[in-house]
């Protein structure tokens, strides 16, 4: 999407990939950000209060070059699209089985069954912008973002739930909106086919900002909320499952507002491993691309 996801402390860059971002769309290139988690169709209200938006995917801030250099710095080289195995921990959980804390889910990792519903789905008593389905996750999530959120709000950052479990049922209502306004081909720039969503699974949801500011928007990764959950997630077992420049190994560009629940374990052992995506650590395919 946009924002140098890799370099949090790196603000003068991050103002350049802004700026390249601004221009980009500017240039009506036409390109729709890859988005796994839109929360509904085209033409629909959304159920949160908060718009979703599609954007396009900024361009890598150019090298950058000092008095002293008499090169440029290198570019960041391209994430190799057959991830190998990298976890440090040892197996402890399935990756296939949608009930386990470690599935992978993808464009090549589908749902086994395609219909899943978790059977262990709760409220979750956070503060949220939604109702219903979307206001639920499977109970270790659940927990694990009610003890997240209560730490975000005592450190002064509002936090809200916007989108929780999605069922495979709302999936296919949102999919085939999108395939009905744009097309397939865009459809799946822009949502998971039914059966391939994170959100289906119980342990993935999107974060909002207290006040709604770019709410599903790439300007969300400087809200203090989207900020906070990157520096802290690991501690209560969450990672941003769509990093910033990965989308060749995920399939979707950077989601700053969509955290994945894997365990407190897991999330620090890739956080202090500088590990960023689910498909490095646990040694599967990349998956940029349906089959």
């Amino acid at each position: 999407m946009c924002y140098d996801c890799a370099n949090p402390s790196g603000r003068a860059e991050t103002a350049t990939s802004r700026r390249s971002f601004a221009r980009f769309l500017a240039a009506g290139a036409g390109l729709t950000v890859l988005a796994a988690c839109t929360p509904g169709a085209p033409g629909a209200a959304p159920s949160s209060g908060f718009a979703s938006a599609s954007a396009s995917p900024s361009l890598s801030p150019s090298p950058t070059t000092t008095a002293e250099a008499t090169t440029a710095a290198p570019a960041r080289p391209e994430p190799s699209p057959t991830p190998s195995p990298s976890s440090a921990l040892p197996r402890q959980f399935s990756l296939t089985d949608p009930s386990s804390p470690w599935v992978v889910v993808n464009k090549h990792r589908p749902l086994v069954p395609a219909d899943y519903v978790p059977a262990n789905l709760v409220p979750t008593a956070v503060a949220t912008t939604v109702s219903g389905e979307a206001a639920m996750l499977n109970s270790p999530t659940a927990a694990a973002a009610e003890a997240m959120f209560a730490a975000a709000a005592r450190d002064g950052v509002a936090m809200v739930l916007a989108s929780g479990y999605r069922s495979y049922g709302t999936q296919v209502v949102t999919y085939n909106g999108y395939v009905a306004s744009r097309g397939q081909a865009d459809a799946d720039t822009a949502s998971a086919r039914p059966g391939y969503s994170e959100h289906q699974t119980g342990w993935a949801f999107d974060i909002a900002d207290g006040g709604g500011v770019c709410s599903f928007q790439p300007c969300f990764a400087d809200q203090p909320a989207a900020v906070w959950a990157k520096a802290n997630g690991h501690k209560f077992g969450f990672v941003v499952r769509y990093p910033w420049m990965l989308h060749p190994i995920t399939g979707y560009y950077y989601e700053p507002w969509h955290l994945r629940y894997i365990g407190v374990e897991t999330a620090t052992d890739m956080v202090t491993r500088g590990i960023n995506t689910l498909e490095e650590y646990f040694g599967v395919e990349a998956a940029p691309g349906y089959p």
